[in-house]
């Protein structure tokens, strides 16, 4: 996988930076050259355009066109690349392309991404196939954390009493020392409980990541590369953990989704 994904981000070191045509080709992904497009899916850009496939050899790329008068990133753009790669890694294998890809033409498309890495692709597509990347997410709930820290870390209690019913200006030392080690309790905490979880979650995944917290109060934040057909156990192993951290932490799953963490490639830099 590691070798694809080198590949992948090699695959547009020769893509010019700036496209000059008043349209160009919008590359979603890369999926294998036998799959077939639904009809509905709608693409990027203010005018809906009609997702195709670029085929060459056993692979193919996912494209629309699109106009390039104005620059892509409104929320609209943002939903329908992520939803349109999503809806497709429930159905098929893909290799997710970074959002805002975009090259001149198909014959750029063939020639300056497909033809080069075809095999890499391929070899890609074939190790992505029945598999998903499922996201895994966890955030504390504000109070019980609080109370969590307060019962166990002595000082922090003392430090709340202190400054209980006092104005911010006279116990303005004590409320950044209390924030210091709520800040450092809820990291040790969500390495302890990021850890327990991936031991039980990783035995059904290929590869495992962990993400980086997306907010303060995140407990666990795991991505997983699994089968889709074993989603209901990674289900049944995350409600698990809901009913044993009930009322401390709130879990949810994302997915099947593209596979993000994993392997992205990249036409342009």
């Amino acid at each position: 996988m590691a070798q694809s994904a080198e590949a992948a981000k090699a695959a547009g070191q020769d893509v010019p930076e700036q496209v000059t045509k008043t349209t160009g080709v919008y590359i979603y992904g890369l999926v294998p050259e036998d799959v077939e497009v639904s009809g509905d899916a709608q693409g990027v850009g203010d005018e809906a355009s009609e997702i195709r496939l670029i085929r060459h050899g056993e692979i193919a790329a996912l494209v629309s066109d699109v106009t390039l008068d104005r620059p892509l990133g409104t929320p609209d753009d943002l939903f329908r690349h992520g939803a349109l790669l999503d809806a497709t890694a429930a159905e098929v294998p893909i290799i997710p392309l970074r959002f805002g890809s975009v090259m001149t033409n198909e014959e750029a498309v063939v020639e300056e991404l497909l033809t080069p890495h075809h095999d890499e692709f391929r070899s890609a597509l074939d190790e992505l196939e029945g598999r998903a990347e499922y996201v895994i997410k966890g955030r504390y709930v504000g109070q019980t954390l609080f109370r969590e820290v307060l019962s166990e870390v002595p000082e922090a209690e003392q430090l709340r009493a202190e400054i209980q019913g006092k104005s911010e200006d006279l116990t303005r030392n004590a409320r950044i020392r209390l924030g210091e080690l709520i800040n450092q309790s809820v990291v040790a905490k969500r390495e302890a409980d990021t850890q327990t979880l991936t031991e039980e979650v990783s035995p059904l995944a290929a590869l495992t990541v962990i993400r980086e917290p997306s907010h303060e109060q995140d407990a666990v934040h795991v991505a997983v590369l699994m089968e889709t057909d074993r989603q209901e156990e990674l289900e049944r192993v995350v409600n698990e953990f809901a009913d044993r951290w009930s009322g401390r932490v709130e879990m949810r799953i994302l997915g099947p989704l593209a596979p993000y963490d994993f392997i992205t490639a990249r036409t342009q830099e």
